[in-house]
């Protein structure tokens, strides 16, 4: 049975040379569809130019209908996510990730009119979706996508999209134990051969991750993508004022708060010693001359062989598995119930034990004082403190005035 298609997306490939040295393909984002693969001549840095193109691709192969005023059994689901895809999607945060769930949404409601979308049909594909909370994301996607081309005036009436109940949250976080095995175990990380640990370390990376979202309570993706200097079109660390500007300049503001950052002093310490640490990178892998290679500086916060890294989650479950936080299921796979994103989750737990302010925690972390106090609070000293002093107090004493009426 063929592998069903994950739809178009960007992968990146290393250069590849055939054995008389002769240049097979370069290195470069391209663009998977099936068993398609398409050049978009952009490299590790350019990776939002080639998401740009990813989202003509796609508009391309699935060119809408514009057509105005039809009704919604004359429209396919198939227009209506394309026509989402020139208009919306390009604008997004994070135009791949909409990109992949668009996709999964066509690959299931595709062929379908716009008039066959019932409730029933939103209960099928959660069933068949990966995890729950993906499926409602993608359900939230297309939802969105119907509104807009409603509003677009090329369909007449559009279907209420039936979603879920929104799971709650996930409270995990890590002990200040928990979270030194954890850097420690990625610090340590070595490549193996043949089941022999070589000198080649493998894991610092994560651990730069790690320390960074730890202290600063950042997204993963805002780590990922930062420089460690100023530099267009990036978040950026700046050294010398010791902050961290999680959106780069003329960026977009979205509902992921994510202000400037004042740096703990640790921290920018470990970050100066970092952009001082000269790095090793190896030739291409034909060249099998040890001496071969050339020594350069870190110009990110989160880089393998000097370039950024989309993203940390393979390597930090590596990491993880190092630092035994997790557990392995009947087939010795590894699973654990720690992301990266429990690092942020952290982050606010700390602050909220260590009795900071919630105002100023907020602030510090990126989010509202709602989210805050209904996630986060409980780990707060001062939680319910008053309420729960004053159930044990005595009560005071009632002054009862006399409603006695003398008579005369």
């Amino acid at each position: 049975m063929p592998r069903p298609s994950k739809g178009a997306r960007l992968v990146w490939r290393d250069e590849y040379r055939k054995k008389n040295g002769s240049l097979m393909h370069a290195a470069g984002w391209y663009i998977q569809d099936g068993d398609r693969r398409i050049g978009t001549g952009c490299g590790r840095s350019e990776l939002g130019e080639a998401e740009k193109r990813l989202q003509k691709h796609l508009a391309e192969k699935h060119a809408p209908a514009r057509d105005r005023n039809r009704d919604p059994d004359q429209v396919k689901i198939n227009d209506v996510i394309n026509v989402y895809s020139t208009d919306v999607a390009p604008d997004h945060a994070r135009p791949s990730e909409t990109a992949a769930r668009l996709a999964a949404v066509l690959k299931f409601f595709g062929r379908m009119n716009v008039s066959e979308i019932n409730g029933k049909v939103c209960r099928d594909y959660m069933r068949q979706a990966a995890t729950a909370p993906a499926g409602r994301r993608q359900l939230e996607d297309l939802r969105a996508a119907l509104k807009h081309y409603y509003r677009e005036g090329y369909v007449t009436s559009i279907p209420a999209i039936v979603l879920p109940d929104k799971p709650e949250g996930r409270q995990r976080w890590l002990t200040r134990a928990e979270a030194a095995r954890l850097i420690r175990a990625a610090w340590r990380m070595r490549q193996t051969w043949k089941g022999q640990a070589s000198d080649r370390y493998t894991g610092r990376h994560v651990a730069r991750f790690i320390l960074t979202a730890l202290y600063t309570g950042t997204r993963s993706g805002a780590i990922c993508d930062a420089a460690i200097r100023p530099t267009e079109g990036r978040a950026y660390v700046d050294l010398d004022r010791g902050v961290f500007f999680r959106r780069a300049d003329g960026e977009r503001e979205t509902k992921k708060r994510q202000p400037p950052v004042r740096l703990p002093d640790r921290l920018v310490a470990h970050m100066r010693r970092w952009s001082r640490t000269p790095i090793f990178l190896k030739y291409e892998k034909r060249r099998k001359s040890l001496n071969l290679g050339r020594m350069i500086s870190h110009d990110f916060v989160v880089e393998w062989e000097g370039q950024p890294i989309g993203s940390v989650r393979k390597a930090f479950k590596s990491a993880c598995e190092a630092a035994g936080l997790g557990w392995h299921d009947e087939e010795g796979n590894f699973e654990t119930d720690v992301t990266p994103h429990v690092l942020r989750h952290t982050a606010a737990t700390w602050l909220m034990q260590n009795g900071t302010d919630v105002s100023l925690a907020a602030d510090y972390l990126g989010m509202t004082e709602a989210v805050l106090r209904s996630t986060y609070y409980h780990h707060h000293p001062d939680f319910q403190a008053e309420a729960a002093e004053r159930i044990t107090a005595k009560a005071p004493a009632l002054k009862v005035k006399s409603n006695v009426v003398r008579m005369r």
